[in-house]
Protein backbone atom coordinates (compact mmCIF):
# COMPACT_ATOMS: atom_id res chain seq x y z
CA UNK A 1 0.00 0.00 0.00
CA UNK A 2 1.31 3.25 -1.22
CA UNK A 3 0.82 6.94 0.41
CA UNK A 4 -1.98 7.98 -1.73
CA UNK A 5 -3.62 4.57 -0.98
CA UNK A 6 -2.82 4.53 2.56
CA UNK A 7 -4.37 8.34 3.08
CA UNK A 8 -7.66 7.22 0.50
CA UNK A 9 -7.96 4.12 3.24
CA UNK A 10 -7.73 6.72 6.04
CA UNK A 11 -10.15 9.40 5.03
CA UNK A 12 -12.43 6.48 3.75
CA UNK A 13 -12.42 5.24 7.53
CA UNK A 14 -12.67 8.74 8.93
CA UNK A 15 -15.35 9.50 7.89
CA UNK A 16 -17.43 6.33 8.61
CA UNK A 17 -16.29 6.62 11.91
CA UNK A 18 -16.96 10.27 12.17
CA UNK A 19 -20.69 8.45 11.33
CA UNK A 20 -20.79 5.88 13.60
CA UNK A 21 -19.54 8.45 16.32
CA UNK A 22 -22.36 10.77 15.17
CA UNK A 23 -25.00 8.20 15.46
CA UNK A 24 -23.96 6.44 18.56
CA UNK A 25 -24.68 7.16 22.49
CA UNK A 26 -21.62 9.38 24.04
CA UNK A 27 -18.81 7.37 25.36
CA UNK A 28 -19.81 3.99 24.07
CA UNK A 29 -17.32 3.57 20.75
CA UNK A 30 -14.81 5.30 23.16
CA UNK A 31 -12.62 2.09 24.00
CA UNK A 32 -12.75 0.78 20.69
CA UNK A 33 -10.15 3.61 19.16
CA UNK A 34 -12.88 5.81 17.53
CA UNK A 35 -12.21 9.19 18.70
CA UNK A 36 -8.54 8.65 18.09
CA UNK A 37 -8.80 7.64 14.49
CA UNK A 38 -11.10 10.77 14.05
CA UNK A 39 -9.41 13.51 16.25
CA UNK A 40 -10.10 17.05 14.87
CA UNK A 41 -6.46 17.85 15.73
CA UNK A 42 -4.50 16.54 12.65
CA UNK A 43 -1.30 15.92 14.51
CA UNK A 44 -3.12 13.79 17.26
CA UNK A 45 -4.89 11.64 14.35
CA UNK A 46 -1.56 11.36 12.79
CA UNK A 47 0.16 10.00 15.78
CA UNK A 48 -2.37 7.30 16.15
CA UNK A 49 -2.60 6.57 12.47
CA UNK A 50 1.07 6.19 11.87
CA UNK A 51 0.94 3.18 14.59
CA UNK A 52 -1.23 1.17 11.84
CA UNK A 53 0.80 2.21 8.65
CA UNK A 54 3.95 1.48 10.03
CA UNK A 55 2.32 -2.08 11.25
CA UNK A 56 0.86 -2.98 7.74
CA UNK A 57 4.19 -2.15 6.08
CA UNK A 58 5.69 -4.94 8.40
CA UNK A 59 2.64 -7.05 7.51
CA UNK A 60 2.93 -6.60 3.65
CA UNK A 61 6.95 -7.74 3.61
CA UNK A 62 5.51 -11.38 4.25
CA UNK A 63 2.04 -11.48 2.47
CA UNK A 64 0.47 -13.35 0.74
CA UNK A 65 -0.82 -15.64 3.76
CA UNK A 66 -3.57 -17.99 4.31
CA UNK A 67 -4.97 -17.56 8.18
CA UNK A 68 -4.94 -14.09 10.14
CA UNK A 69 -6.65 -13.63 13.16
CA UNK A 70 -7.32 -10.21 14.25
CA UNK A 71 -7.51 -10.33 18.16
CA UNK A 72 -9.49 -7.65 19.32
CA UNK A 73 -10.56 -5.91 15.91
CA UNK A 74 -12.48 -3.20 17.80
CA UNK A 75 -14.19 -0.77 14.94
CA UNK A 76 -12.31 -3.21 12.68
CA UNK A 77 -10.26 -0.67 11.30
CA UNK A 78 -7.33 -2.96 10.07
CA UNK A 79 -10.05 -5.65 8.20
CA UNK A 80 -10.20 -4.31 4.59
CA UNK A 81 -6.12 -4.45 4.57
CA UNK A 82 -5.86 -8.11 6.18
CA UNK A 83 -8.21 -8.81 3.91
CA UNK A 84 -6.29 -8.39 1.04
CA UNK A 85 -3.11 -9.81 2.66
CA UNK A 86 -4.86 -13.03 2.94
CA UNK A 87 -7.08 -16.09 2.30
CA UNK A 88 -8.75 -16.11 5.21
CA UNK A 89 -8.72 -13.43 8.07
CA UNK A 90 -10.82 -13.78 11.46
CA UNK A 91 -11.76 -11.15 13.50
CA UNK A 92 -12.47 -11.57 17.09
CA UNK A 93 -13.64 -9.23 20.42
CA UNK A 94 -15.34 -9.38 23.39
CA UNK A 95 -17.99 -6.50 21.94
CA UNK A 96 -18.47 -6.12 18.52
CA UNK A 97 -21.32 -3.60 18.48
CA UNK A 98 -18.24 -0.72 17.24
CA UNK A 99 -17.51 -3.49 14.17
CA UNK A 100 -20.86 -3.33 13.41
CA UNK A 101 -21.56 0.18 13.46
CA UNK A 102 -18.36 0.16 10.73
CA UNK A 103 -20.17 -2.32 8.79
CA UNK A 104 -23.16 -0.05 7.49
CA UNK A 105 -20.47 2.26 5.94
CA UNK A 106 -17.87 -0.21 5.31
CA UNK A 107 -19.00 -3.79 4.71
CA UNK A 108 -16.97 -6.41 5.37
CA UNK A 109 -15.55 -8.95 2.53
CA UNK A 110 -16.65 -12.37 1.90
CA UNK A 111 -13.30 -13.64 3.09
CA UNK A 112 -13.33 -11.84 6.42
CA UNK A 113 -15.14 -13.79 9.32
CA UNK A 114 -16.42 -12.05 12.87
CA UNK A 115 -16.45 -13.91 16.01
CA UNK A 116 -17.78 -12.58 19.27
CA UNK A 117 -15.44 -14.02 21.94
CA UNK A 118 -17.92 -14.51 24.63
CA UNK A 119 -19.25 -16.69 22.80
CA UNK A 120 -16.11 -18.18 20.68
CA UNK A 121 -13.24 -17.85 23.12
CA UNK A 122 -9.72 -18.06 21.55
CA UNK A 123 -9.04 -20.68 23.46
CA UNK A 124 -12.13 -22.94 21.48
CA UNK A 125 -10.01 -22.07 17.92
CA UNK A 126 -7.97 -24.47 16.17
CA UNK A 127 -4.11 -24.81 17.27
CA UNK A 128 -1.39 -23.95 14.99
CA UNK A 129 -3.95 -22.46 12.54
CA UNK A 130 -2.90 -18.68 11.64
CA UNK A 131 0.17 -17.44 10.23
CA UNK A 132 -0.23 -14.45 11.29
CA UNK A 133 -1.89 -12.78 14.76
CA UNK A 134 -2.82 -9.44 14.46
CA UNK A 135 -3.04 -7.28 18.09
CA UNK A 136 -2.23 -3.79 18.06
CA UNK A 137 -3.02 -1.28 21.09
CA UNK A 138 -5.33 -4.38 22.58
CA UNK A 139 -3.14 -6.52 25.08
CA UNK A 140 -2.85 -3.26 27.05
CA UNK A 141 -6.45 -4.05 28.43
CA UNK A 142 -6.84 -8.07 28.79
CA UNK A 143 -6.98 -8.78 32.61
CA UNK A 144 -4.81 -11.99 32.42
CA UNK A 145 -2.18 -11.25 30.22
CA UNK A 146 -0.13 -14.71 30.43
CA UNK A 147 -2.87 -17.15 29.50
CA UNK A 148 -3.89 -14.66 26.68
CA UNK A 149 -0.23 -14.74 25.52
CA UNK A 150 0.07 -18.52 25.60
CA UNK A 151 -3.28 -19.21 23.82
CA UNK A 152 -2.47 -16.88 21.20
CA UNK A 153 0.97 -18.11 20.82
CA UNK A 154 -0.49 -21.56 20.80
CA UNK A 155 -3.04 -20.45 17.58
CA UNK A 156 0.59 -19.75 15.56
CA UNK A 157 1.69 -22.07 13.05
CA UNK A 158 5.72 -22.24 14.02
CA UNK A 159 7.42 -19.39 12.29
CA UNK A 160 4.15 -17.41 12.59
CA UNK A 161 4.11 -13.80 14.13
CA UNK A 162 1.88 -11.95 16.69
CA UNK A 163 2.43 -8.93 16.08
CA UNK A 164 1.73 -6.28 18.85
CA UNK A 165 1.58 -2.38 19.78
CA UNK A 166 1.07 -0.66 23.19
CA UNK A 167 1.63 2.51 24.82
CA UNK A 168 4.67 2.94 26.55
CA UNK A 169 2.36 4.42 29.45
CA UNK A 170 5.54 7.01 30.66
CA UNK A 171 4.58 10.09 32.45
CA UNK A 172 4.81 12.11 28.88
CA UNK A 173 2.80 9.27 27.21
CA UNK A 174 -0.11 10.24 30.23
CA UNK A 175 0.04 13.73 29.82
CA UNK A 176 -0.25 13.55 25.71
CA UNK A 177 -3.64 11.38 26.67
CA UNK A 178 -5.14 13.87 29.01
CA UNK A 179 -4.21 16.48 26.55
CA UNK A 180 -5.98 15.23 23.58
CA UNK A 181 -9.23 14.81 25.28
CA UNK A 182 -11.69 13.57 27.95
CA UNK A 183 -12.27 10.62 25.84
CA UNK A 184 -8.17 9.65 26.86
CA UNK A 185 -7.79 10.63 30.26
CA UNK A 186 -9.36 7.40 32.01
CA UNK A 187 -7.07 4.53 33.80
CA UNK A 188 -8.44 1.79 30.91
CA UNK A 189 -4.88 0.67 30.51
CA UNK A 190 -3.81 -2.60 32.81
CA UNK A 191 -0.56 -1.87 31.22
CA UNK A 192 1.98 -0.83 29.27
CA UNK A 193 3.90 -2.48 26.53
CA UNK A 194 7.03 -3.34 28.79
CA UNK A 195 5.13 -5.68 30.52
CA UNK A 196 3.85 -7.31 27.62
CA UNK A 197 7.03 -7.09 26.06
CA UNK A 198 8.13 -8.83 29.09
CA UNK A 199 6.21 -11.63 29.37
CA UNK A 200 6.45 -12.94 25.68
CA UNK A 201 10.46 -13.37 26.09
CA UNK A 202 9.51 -16.34 27.88
CA UNK A 203 7.23 -17.19 24.66
CA UNK A 204 8.69 -16.31 21.23
CA UNK A 205 11.76 -14.81 20.01
CA UNK A 206 10.64 -11.01 19.81
CA UNK A 207 11.55 -9.02 16.29
CA UNK A 208 11.47 -4.97 16.79
CA UNK A 209 9.58 -3.10 14.67
CA UNK A 210 9.57 0.58 15.68
CA UNK A 211 9.54 2.78 18.59
CA UNK A 212 7.34 5.65 17.63
CA UNK A 213 8.17 8.82 18.04
CA UNK A 214 11.53 9.99 18.62
CA UNK A 215 12.93 11.25 20.77
CA UNK A 216 9.78 10.94 22.92
CA UNK A 217 8.56 6.96 23.00
CA UNK A 218 4.63 7.12 23.49
CA UNK A 219 4.46 3.55 21.51
CA UNK A 220 6.35 0.51 20.39
CA UNK A 221 5.24 -1.96 18.07
CA UNK A 222 7.35 -5.84 17.81
CA UNK A 223 6.50 -9.07 16.39
CA UNK A 224 6.61 -12.17 18.35
CA UNK A 225 7.74 -15.43 16.40
CA UNK A 226 6.70 -18.81 17.50
CA UNK A 227 9.64 -20.87 17.95
CA UNK A 228 9.06 -24.04 15.83
CA UNK A 229 8.56 -27.76 18.40
CA UNK A 230 11.60 -29.22 19.06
Amino acid sequence: MNSSEFNAYRTRYHSAIRNALADSEKGRLDEAGFPAYSHPSRIINWLFWQRLRTAMKHIEKSAPYENILDFGCGSGVMLPFLSQQSKHVTAIDIDLHPLEQIKQHIPLTANVQALDANQTPISSLPPQSFDLINALDVLEHVQDLPQTLSQLMNLLKPNGQLVVSGPTENILYQIGRKLAGSEYSGAYHERGIAEIKHELKRLARLEHIATLYHPIPLFEIFAAINRPAG
